[in-house]
């Protein structure tokens, strides 16, 4: 995304949650962290007199996008959301739709199971509730402190990664059921790949519900309209 604004002349700012301790280089200055709320937003936009907000937060960072759609409206600020499409089941699928990470460790119910936990490290104390399963789980950055589960495998890498891979790493780890974010676009969505190719079922959880926004799932139609508005600043 900062490369694209760049590339098109346009002055901005990169907002970043700070979830990541090593976030991928970008050529726009960045700023890390909450805002404080609504009101906090309202006036940080205010302050650095932002025009157009492109919200491209994780799908699943729903109080961001929530405070973002109100904090531009009071504002008048023209406001675009930016996701990944979401994956769809295909025919021969064994998905479980779970509507949030109560609901998959609820899902994980009964005897010992190889499982595949694909949903970073935030949720992860979640997940004592079923401590009589191994979990494998691959994390951006290295843990900071002992995990809350007591049988892991963990990999530090980051994405995207391939389906090839995922297909290798699920056979050599003995995989028998992934649990994953619906977080959709195609950066992530080699252990899905992967899980289909060999038969493994997916505890899929289902995104949060939003207000209604406007939406684009492609990194040139947040472009377009942003050329459309012609915008001298954005974020």
């Amino acid at each position: 995304m900062g490369q694209a604004v760049v590339e098109a002349g346009l002055d901005g700012v990169l907002s970043l949650a700070g979830r990541v301790a090593r976030p991928l280089r970008q050529p726009l200055p960045q700023r890390v962290g909450g805002f404080g709320g609504i009101d906090g937003l309202r006036d940080w936009l205010r302050t650095e007199r932002i025009t157009h907000v492109i919200d491209a937060t994780h799908p699943f960072a729903a109080q961001m996008s929530r405070n973002a759609v109100a904090a531009c409206a009071a504002e008048r600020v023209p406001y675009l959301a930016l996701t990944r499409a979401p994956w769809v089941a295909q025919a021969g699928d064994a998905w479980q739709h779970v509507p949030d990470i109560a609901g998959a460790v609820a899902a994980l119910k009964g005897p010992p199971r190889r499982v595949m936990l694909a949903i970073g490290r935030q949720h992860l104390a979640a997940f004592a509730a079923q401590p009589q399963h191994y979990y494998l789980l691959r994390l951006v950055d290295p843990p900071e402190a002992p995990l809350p589960l007591p049988r892991t495998h963990v990999i530090v890498d980051r994405g995207p990664f391939t389906e090839a891979a995922d297909h290798a790493l699920m056979r050599a780890q003995g995989i028998d059921l992934v649990i994953s974010k619906n977080s959709g676009g195609t950066g992530a969505q080699a252990k899905i790949l992967a899980a289909r190719a060999l038969g493994l079922p997916v505890v899929m959880i289902d995104r949060p519900a939003l207000p209604a926004r406007a939406e684009v799932h492609e990194l040139a139609e947040a472009m377009a309209w942003l050329a459309h508005d012609g915008t001298p600043r954005g974020v």
